[in-house]
């Protein structure tokens, strides 16, 4: 289970590496579009916006997977092995809800974008194209925490898990061996 996760949230970061890239790329043709030839192209500014969002969307899930996230691991250290089992499950299960609170709502945005007919400032490019990505990098965010909490609440070591939490058992079943 962890592995597949795992191939998704590399594919999604993946994904947000080539946002990453693309927009870099846009930024940099737009300056030389403004400042060179004089035709700013206002399109690349919403484009490369959409970009970000994508980057980071898809870039949360790996970021919780590899456990880089912001925490307070001189907290957790300090605790004991079942003390610092239990901040981990319940910081898990904390990114699982709120993954799952925006994953509902960004379902909710695409659909009313798509009965309405919403259309970004771009012709041709409906709203919910853009939308989607808040609903499909919530599921794989989702998908990491729940694996997280699975491991954590039946014994296991997620994969990733920070060096100084050497106290919680390694276990092979949570490598995914």
């Amino acid at each position: 289970m962890q592995r597949a996760i795992a191939l998704l949230s590399r594919f999604a970061c993946g994904l947000a590496s080539v946002s990453t890239v693309v927009c870099l790329v846009l930024i940099g043709a737009s300056v030389v579009a403004r400042y060179l030839f004089h035709t700013p192209q206002p399109w690349i500014d919403k484009v490369a916006g959409w970009l970000v969002v994508a980057l980071v969307l898809l870039a949360a899930p790996e970021a919780q997977r590899r456990f880089e996230h912001i925490g307070v691991d001189v907290a957790v250290g300090r605790m004991g092995p079942g003390l610092a089992r239990a901040a981990h499950l319940l910081g898990a299960a904390s990114v699982a809800a709120v993954a799952a609170i925006l994953l509902w709502a960004g379902w909710e945005a695409v659909e009313f974008s798509r009965m309405v007919g919403l259309m970004t400032e771009i012709e041709g490019v409906p709203e919910w194209w853009i939308q989607l990505l808040l609903p499909v990098g919530s599921a794989v965010l989702l998908l990491v925490a729940l694996a997280q909490c699975i491991v954590l609440a039946t014994g296991g070591r997620p994969e990733n898990l920070p060096s100084g939490d050497e106290e919680l058992p390694r276990d092979t079943l949570a490598h995914g061996e």
